[in-house]
């Protein structure tokens, strides 16, 4: 028998006239896939529509686009059908093909275009999609073209036909060269927009990466225009040394903006030291910042060097500095002024060079007015005053700060808490009289408390601090007493736990019970976790408990 595997079919049927129905029907299919091409470049559109119209039109049936496997080498890469008009399921996943595998792999491996006139003829025909017994009696050609793109054969257009057809091979072969030319730039122009597609996700996360960022400078959250002011007056003056006073309410983050200022100062590599003035006794206050000599005191058994001592070339925040005795204030100025300190039963003065940051919920200037605080220590701190704003004037960032605290009390108590919408507009509509602080204290009660794992407004409501209970401000608190002579004590470095009035009946029994569990006993963390003192804690589950 001849050979039936030609190049090309520039000579077969070569005695058949042309017929200008065929004409037509190939400009209407080439029409038709420009249409296609001007509508959409989606593969699976073009080229699926692309081999239906191949089969209506002219004839050329079970068409199939076989691809390159793209995740492999060239020379290694096997070929699957990925479109196809006329194959079932089954029959596409069976076209599998490596390269010079059968006809098709041998297009793919050389790059060449292939006609098989009679597959019954050709022993490199596979029938591997679809079976011999499936297809018509007569005879069978197959016709397979490459697809190029980007100079490289990155698939095969292929189909069968019946050979008796009264129309030339050579006109098919032709009009699937350009139909094969098409797929291969709709293929091409996918690979371009999927790049750029590619570029765009990774410039977008970069941006959302830096806004980010820009949102949590510091470890300050946020990005509302009010917050914004305050940073950018913070960054204006932190190359200064001037002393700067942050003023709002409690609950602000006065300590972030303080560590915001040293970070972004040429003092950053130096230590930042934190004072709070409400948790100090008056009678420790000078041995505190100032440190103290060998056997100023009964028990000073060694010298010790006080916060400013320690805060040297770097910053001090004084926090809650309206709560400092007058006696105090004294020291504090002249230490401000010359720039010397003296300790606790010593003589000699001790330069340092320290950045006073300080910070006050309450009205400086009434208290000068009513003469609780000195006014030339007031007009000494007040050289830059920064106001930070309460979160009622920045609700567009309690959905972030939400968030932030959702994430980092899952994270710590291994939960997976989430707010629904409603949940999160909910936080935005409330007032927030504690600022942050008692934002961040609601959410960690919800996540710790909550048996859901998508909180709604509803189930929020339960969280949320009663109308008109109010946090207790730490000058409010009661100052630690120290007896005459006794040793001086480290201050506590972090602020004091605030907390508001709740009534004896506040939490149900099985609620107190699940948290004690929850810290396996512990009541100091349960009554820490529902905003309550220890005592608080233990008379509650006394009360409810038989």
């Amino acid at each position: 028998m001849a050979p039936t595997l030609t190049p090309t079919a520039a000579t077969a049927d070569a005695s058949l006239p042309p017929d200008p129905q065929w004409r037509a029907q190939e400009l209407l299919l080439m029409r038709e896939v420009m249409r296609l091409i001007g509508k959409s470049l989606a593969p699976d559109v073009v080229l699926r529509e692309m081999l239906h119209l191949m089969s209506e039109l002219l004839g050329l049936n079970r068409g199939r686009i076989v691809l390159r496997d793209t995740d492999s080498p060239a020379r290694e890469a096997t070929a699957r059908i990925v479109y196809a008009y006329g194959l079932t399921r089954a029959e596409m996943a069976r076209g599998v093909y490596a390269p010079g595998e059968g006809i098709t792999g041998r297009v793919l491996a050389t790059g060449q275009p292939m006609l098989v006139q009679d597959i019954d003829g050709e022993p490199q025909f596979l029938a591997r999609s679809v079976a011999r017994s499936q297809l018509p009696d007569e005879t069978v050609a197959f016709m397979a073209l490459p697809i190029e793109a980007n100079h490289q054969t990155v698939g095969v257009l292929a189909c069968h036909r019946i050979r008796s057809r009264l129309r030339h091979l050579n006109d098919d072969m032709a009009l699937l060269q350009i139909l094969a030319t098409l797929a291969g730039q709709v293929l091409q122009l996918q690979t371009l927009m999927q790049e750029k597609t590619r570029e765009l996700e990774t410039r977008n996360a970069l941006l959302t990466h830096a806004l980010d960022a820009a949102a949590v400078r510091y470890g300050i959250i946020g990005s509302s225009s009010a917050l914004l002011q305050a940073l950018g007056e913070l960054e204006r003056v932190s190359q200064a040394q001037a002393s700067v006073l942050l003023l709002g309410e409690s609950g602000t983050g006065k300590e972030l903006f303080a560590r915001a200022l040293h970070l972004s100062s040429q003092r950053r590599d130096a230590p930042f030291i934190k004072v709070n003035c409400a948790a100090i006794p008056d009678t420790l206050f000078e041995s505190e910042l100032f440190g103290y000599e060998r056997g100023a005191f009964t028990g000073a058994a060694s010298a010790r060097a006080g916060w400013f001592e320690q805060a040297d070339r770097g910053t001090i925040f004084l926090d809650e500095i309206g709560d400092m005795p007058l006696a105090m204030q004294t020291k504090l100025l002249r230490t401000l002024q010359e720039g010397t300190i003296v300790r606790l039963g010593g003589k000699r003065e001790i330069k340092v060079d320290v950045r006073l940051v300080a910070a006050t919920h309450r009205d400086l200037e009434t208290e000068v007015a009513h003469g609780s605080f000195r006014r030339d220590l007031f007009y000494r701190l007040n050289v830059i005053p920064i106001r930070l704003p309460s979160l009622r004037e920045r609700p567009e960032d309690i959905r972030t700060l939400a968030i932030h605290f959702v994430n980092r009390a899952n994270q710590a108590n291994q939960r997976n808490v989430n707010l629904s919408p409603a949940a999160l507009a909910r936080l935005q509509a409330h007032p927030w009289p504690g600022n942050i602080r008692e934002l961040g204290n609601v959410i960690e009660r919800l996540v710790l408390l909550t048996d859901s794992t998508l909180v709604t407004a509803t189930e929020l409501e339960r969280f949320l601090p009663r109308a008109g209970v109010e946090p207790v401000h730490p000058h409010e608190l009661p100052r630690p007493a120290a007896s005459p002579g006794a040793a001086p004590t480290q201050p506590a470095t972090g602020a004091p736990l605030v907390r508001g009035y709740l009534p004896a009946d506040s939490h149900s029994v099985e609620e107190l019970q699940r948290v004690l569990a929850l810290h396996r006993g512990n009541q100091s963390r349960a009554a820490q976790a529902l905003g309550l003192t220890v005592r608080q804690f233990s008379y509650r589950l006394k009360k409810v408990t038989p």
